[in-house]
């Protein structure tokens, strides 16, 4: 399995255009959405030439009920494939494509009362596939229609274009809204390519992405990438601070129809509910999937020679169990392809967080990965038993995406079968409760193991050293004399020292843990702390590889 690339460059960069276009970066090679057909009023954008028409007068229960049955009538048909672009869409490569812009005077619901604005994404370079756009308003479906004179061009970018006058589809579309200044329009959420998107929360630069779906990811037989092949969003009452899209899903084994609630705010939250139905058997389904960048933290610092101190969008999965208790997976970096599962019943809650919020963390003044933000998947229905997968690649490159994160089912989906998920994904800063129960871990660091400061020579012991900060919670009122005890396991390693203390003049509870490998194999260690009869923080887990 290969990291998807983020071209990155100084100046005017891939990361810049994509970020401007709603940052979806990661997209190399992926399929798009499919053709979108110029039909009557209120039909589906068919990937297998089912059209049938819409009641009138329809509200948003029926249209998602509508979409449904299309998904389940096209889950009985033979897949086909999306029709690959051609003319202008495959004529502009990335050199052209920066150089098109979306006219925010064409923006929809501009001059209404409507607190949303609708922006379309221009086909070409890596978004040749078009996909169809269609509004909900006043009980009627109708396509929304695009063309060259919704779109700025500069250099020679419009003559590739051509004599157009309408295009077929487009390659998405994002929703812009005063989320920030009451005067000003910022992007909130973004669609395009396959099923993946990206929201804000207040204060927030794009970072990670969230799919409608993932199927078999970092599975024997490669990773299929189920594709939204058309929208429709509901036209937002005037003041309403609330937006609703649909969306339709289709891949060679599943199809699927969509629906996302999405409230902006500090922390923005879109409740998603999936309705899926199986064309073939499918391996590993992955629910909720989220894809972020890890590149370098405290952990790995010294296998990159970079002047800033960490490089990523995410550095830690979260995972709240039945009855609020936490587990906190700190990322890496691997040396090879790693897969970990965590099997929680009762499941409350997963995610991708960025924690250290601060610029000097990062040292990055163009990439701003402190506003990077954190998302938490929370289930709104029974989802059954299952497990949370976390997939780290290697990879030497910040413009790789190498971190997914998904749901999974113990029970894999048949052929034939139908099944529907709900949640909600809060995107944003979500800090950790530093005046909950429960201290957070604040940092992981490791080094070799042995006394610090020594020659490589000179040390006693060949394994690694891990440090782990606590911080927060009922921990940081205890006093350094306190019985604060840690709790430290292992797999395929061994246990060579522990060390507890609280850093003079903080609240920070510091576990120090000396662990050598056994082989080649990954270890695998677990800790928390406790004092006062009671657990007082969450549960650390790391992975190391031994490179030898």
């Amino acid at each position: 399995m290969t990291a998807p690339a983020r071209a990155r460059h100084r100046g005017v960069s891939r990361r810049a255009v994509l970020a401007g276009l709603g940052g979806l970066v990661g997209l190399a090679g992926l399929p798009g959405g499919a053709r979108a057909q110029d039909g009557a009023v209120a039909r589906i954008a068919p990937t297998d030439g089912v059209v049938e028409e819409l009641p009138s007068d329809v509200t948003s229960d029926q249209l998602f009920d509508w979409l449904t049955t299309q998904a389940e009538t096209r889950a009985t048909r033979a897949y086909q494939p999306p029709h690959r672009g051609t003319g202008f869409a495959k004529a502009l490569d990335f050199d052209d494509y920066r150089m098109i812009q979306f006219d925010a005077d064409h923006a929809r619901w501009a001059g209404s009362d409507a607190l949303f604005r609708l922006h379309a994404y221009h086909l070409g370079w890596l978004f040749e596939e078009p996909v169809a756009i269609y509004e909900l308003a006043d009980g009627q479906v109708s396509p929304m229609r695009f063309g060259p004179d919704d779109f700025r061009y500069h250099g020679d970018a419009r003559e590739k274009v051509g004599a157009v006058e309408s295009f077929p589809g487009v390659a998405g579309f994002r929703l812009n809204y005063p989320l920030n200044a009451a005067d000003r329009m910022d992007e909130l959420i973004a669609f395009q390519g396959a099923s993946y998107f990206r929201a804000l929360g207040r204060g927030s630069t794009y970072g990670i992405s969230a799919r409608g779906l993932a199927v078999n990811t970092a599975g024997p037989n490669g990773e299929e990438f189920p594709v939204f092949t058309a929208f429709y969003v509901e036209r937002p009452a005037p003041g309403a601070r609330t937006v609703t899209v649909h969306a339709t899903l289709d891949s060679r084994s599943v199809t699927g129809a969509y629906r996302f609630v999405i409230q902006p705010g500090n922390a923005t939250r879109i409740d998603v509910t999936a309705r899926l139905f199986f064309r073939a058997d499918v391996e590993r389904l992955g629910i909720a999937p989220l894809t972020s960048m890890y590149l370098f933290a405290e952990g790995n610092r010294a296998q990159f020679d970079d002047y800033r101190k960490q490089v990523h969008d995410s550095n830690g999965l979260s995972i709240t169990r039945a009855g609020g208790d936490r587990l906190w997976r700190a990322l890496n970096n691997p040396s090879r392809l790693a897969t970990s599962f965590f099997a929680e019943p009762g499941l409350e809650g997963f995610g991708l967080y960025q924690r250290d919020r601060a610029f000097a963390d990062y040292q990055d003044a163009e990439a701003h990965y402190q506003d990077r933000p954190s998302v938490e998947v929370t289930p709104t229905s029974d989802w059954g038993p299952g497990k949370v997968v976390l997939v780290e690649i290697p990879t030497d490159l910040e413009v790789n995406d190498n971190i997914v994160a998904f749901w999974t089912p113990d029970a894999a989906p048949r052929a034939g079968e139908a099944r529907s998920y709900a949640y909600s994904l809060s995107w944003g800063d979500l800090p950790p409760n530093a005046d909950g129960e429960l201290a957070y871990v604040l940092e992981t660091r490791t080094g070799p193991g042995g006394v610090s400061g020594v020659a490589e020579a000179d040390r006693t012991s060949r394994g690694r050293k891990f440090v782990v900060d606590f911080e927060g919670g009922m921990l940081g009122s205890a006093a350094p004399e306190d019985e604060i005890e840690p709790v430290v396991s292992i797999s395929r390693g061994k246990i060579e020292h522990i060390a507890l203390s609280r850093i003079d003049g903080t609240q920070i509870w510091r576990l120090v843990i000396d662990a050598a490998p056994e082989g080649a194999a990954a270890m695998e260690l677990v800790a928390h702390l406790t004092g006062y009869g009671r657990k007082l923080s969450e549960t650390w887990l790391y992975q190391w590889m031994n490179k030898a």
